[in-house]
């Protein structure tokens, strides 16, 4: 399959999900949309479509113009009925296309904070294996509604985690995408965040416990991730698979 993902940031790329995208056969196109007005392909002829993280927030548009585009692409993308996953403010954008609301969350959660999985998220493809419950890594000060029609599938004690719209797109608050370097690099840009200067963060402490549970968590999002591209597989036709060259899944 061709995925593509919508990158915000520089340090904020698609991760260990694209080893698990890699490892599945497929391929990856990055789109670093700040400074490339134009996709790698047309978005609507790839059969699923990552939006990522970044440090900017979803009601900035004033300050990053390309905010608006990405609204009106996600829009469309979810009309096409395209898999979508977003991530943390790609997450927040495209709750927000689906008509959720975006604003700031009761407190900023950075580090690694415990998810609950509701009750229609044990039963959802893409995340009930986390029942009921697993630790993630954070990095955000805002937070998403859920969309009108969404389920919503996953939450911490500060908001909603994750929400389904429809039965092709996920929003997800949470990073199962960092790596251990990107999460360094966070972390080392913190004195500059004013959402961790605001909760005192200790960089150094958080450091040395995301460098003990970074494996665990990575091997969790490989696994989300590859969760996610079996929602496309299962909707290529046996015909399309086999032109591409894969081998039509058996009917479970």
């Amino acid at each position: 399959m061709r995925i593509l993902a919508i990158v915000h940031e520089r340090n904020g790329g698609p991760g260990v999900f694209a080893e698990a995208i890699a490892g599945g056969g497929h391929r990856l196109d990055q789109w670093f949309l700040p400074e490339e007005p134009s996709p790698p392909a047309d978005p609507e002829g790839y059969d699923a479509v990552l939006s990522l993280g970044g440090s900017m927030n979803a009601d900035q548009g004033d300050q990053y113009g390309w905010l608006a585009a990405e609204d009106r692409l996600l829009r469309r993308l979810i009309a096409a009925g395209k898999l979508l996953l977003g991530v943390c403010l790609g997450g927040q954008l495209l709750a927000a296309a689906a008509g959720a609301t975006v604003g700031p969350a009761p407190r900023p959660e950075i580090g690694w904070h415990q998810v609950e999985l509701m009750s229609e998220g044990r039963r959802d493809p893409v995340l009930g294996p986390l029942a009921p419950r697993f630790e993630a890594f954070q990095w955000h000060g805002y937070q998403f509604s859920l969309p009108p029609g969404a389920a919503a599938i996953a939450e911490s004690d500060v908001c909603l985690q994750a929400a389904r719209i429809g039965d092709r797109a996920w929003a997800v608050q949470f990073h199962p995408e960092v790596t251990l370097d990107d999460a360094f690099k966070w972390i080392a840009h913190a004195p500059s965040d004013p959402d961790a200067v605001r909760i005192g963060l200790d960089g150094a402490a958080l450091a040395a416990e995301t460098a003990a549970k970074i494996a665990a968590f990575n091997q969790l999002g490989h696994e989300l991730c590859s969760r996610w591209l079996e929602q496309a597989v299962q909707r290529l036709s046996g015909a399309e698979l086999r032109r591409r060259g894969e081998s039509p899944r058996p009917s479970v």
